[in-house]
């Protein structure tokens, strides 16, 4: 039995991803804690993992992130990225520390895992702390020779010409566009006694494991990936066992194409994409179901159409097999779980990383990228026109799902965390230490 620690910010989408494999970790025989925002100690407890409160000047308490960091409302793109980075992950830094230090001595742990935006953990004292692992909560922002920087949202290039765009993109985003947010991570890292990053705030992961929540056919190829990077496809949550499903579930077998238009949970404005939704739809012969992420219907401010169906929350899960094509503002977890079921996208959102992920499904050919967070109703009907009419949508979207089948995840996750408690050592993929062994033996 290994001792495990998770370290996650309290944000849904950060937390959630790491449900699956604390529940695999418990199911194995493992101990696992898990420190964490007190809005999740029951999803927490219900995977077996023991729940440890975070310092209360961590815990958001269910805030959203516009009210707890007015500094960033109305930023979107780059400016809203970087904003985020600085204040909202890495000005915990040093509290995230003390309070992991503090926790350690009263429960020796043989790994810690943390989502990236825990940024305390990369902090920590090489041969002295837990080693640690990070699990992704959103695509790869790992740099790399075929990839422009990330946030830039361009496709990526492996030609002759693109690499040395990428190059000339990567100086400049580091040495200009990322200065001030690197120059901030270098100095929080230099009070806690940490050296100075090698690359960029955007390329500090774990040296040691770090699981993509995803594949290579969701994710920009990369020809110098470091090899402690693992796909191990999607970390979906399951249906709640007491999902009770609303009055009009039934309507979803009549034979209409359904259209699930979701919100999200930190991008939270219904005007940007369910009202123009509704009002996009209103007289397709189609059924609208719209996801508000906890809000009522009544706060709309409209008139909901009689095709449309407005709800809090629905178990992606139930309801995404019943699905022709999903709308949404780009939050990883959505995407995951649409591609999951081979349900093609519709993707409009600016904010955080939402612009890359919207990149990825148009790159990958499962969707539409509208390139703005408030479309216009004749936007999203023509948008969704083409993902219906369209099967280059849905054969993409399909090739996917068959590749997430493939895997699983929670499993996947926990044996490579067990291989790190076990070794305290970098945990490679098999093909890049088949490559070494080559390299190794043709050198003799």
């Amino acid at each position: 039995m290994s001792r495990f620690l998770i370290a996650t910010v309290p944000v849904p989408g950060h937390v959630n991803p790491g449900l699956p494999i604390a529940h695999a970790l418990v199911q194995r025989g493992h101990e696992v804690r898990w420190y964490a925002g007190r809005a999740f100690q029951s999803r927490i407890a219900a995977t077996g993992a023991r729940f440890l409160p975070m310092h209360e000047t961590l815990d958001d308490n269910g805030q959203d992130l516009d009210t707890r960091y007015p500094g960033r409302k109305g930023l979107t793109g780059l400016a809203g990225m970087k904003w985020d980075i600085k204040h909202v992950f890495l000005d915990a830094m040093p509290t995230q520390v003390a309070e992991l230090r503090k926790i350690v001595r009263d429960f020796p742990t043989d790994v810690i895992l943390a989502d990236p935006g825990f940024m305390g953990v990369g902090a920590l004292r090489p041969g002295v702390d837990p080693v640690y692992a990070h699990y992704g909560i959103s695509a790869l922002t790992v740099k790399s020779r075929d990839t422009a920087p990330f946030g830039l949202a361009l496709p990526p290039d492996s030609s002759p010409f693109g690499r040395v765009r990428n190059q000339v993109l990567h100086t400049a985003f580091q040495q200009l566009l990322f200065r001030d947010v690197n120059a901030h991570a270098n100095g929080l890292r230099a009070q806690l006694g940490a050296p100075p990053l090698r690359g960029g705030a955007l390329d500090a992961f774990s040296p040691f494991l770090y699981l993509q929540a995803s594949t290579p056919s969701f994710e920009y190829p990369r020809s110098d990936l470091p090899e402690q990077v693992h796909f191990i496809g999607p970390l979906l949550p399951e249906t709640p066992p007491d999902f009770a499903p609303p009055a009009w579930w039934g309507d979803l077998d009549a034979g209409k194409p359904v259209v699930l238009v979701n919100q999200g949970t930190i991008a939270t404005e219904l005007n940007d994409l369910i009202v123009p939704t509704l009002q996009a739809l209103a007289g397709m012969d189609v059924l609208v179901i719209a996801t508000t992420g906890g809000a009522p219907a009544e706060s709309l401010g409209v008139e909901v159409p009689a095709n449309a169906r407005v709800v809090p929350f629905v178990p992606f899960a139930a309801l995404l097999p019943r699905v022709d094509v999903m709308l949404t503002n780009g939050g990883y977890g959505g995407v995951q779980f649409a591609l999951a079921h081979g349900v093609p996208l519709i993707v409009a959102g600016t904010t955080e990383e939402k612009p890359e992920i919207a990149a990825r499904v148009a790159w990958s050919g499962a969707g539409i990228n509208l390139k703005t967070k408030a479309p216009t109703p004749e936007q999203i009907r023509n948008a969704v026109r083409d993902a219906l009419d369209s099967p280059h949508y849905r054969y993409n979207a399909r090739r996917i799902q068959a590749d997430y089948a493939q895997h699983n995840a929670p499993q996947g996750a926990a044996a490579l965390l067990e291989q790190l408690a076990a070794t305290k050592q970098p945990v490679l993929r098999q093909a890049a230490v088949a490559e070494r062994t080559r390299q190794a033996a043709a050198s003799i």
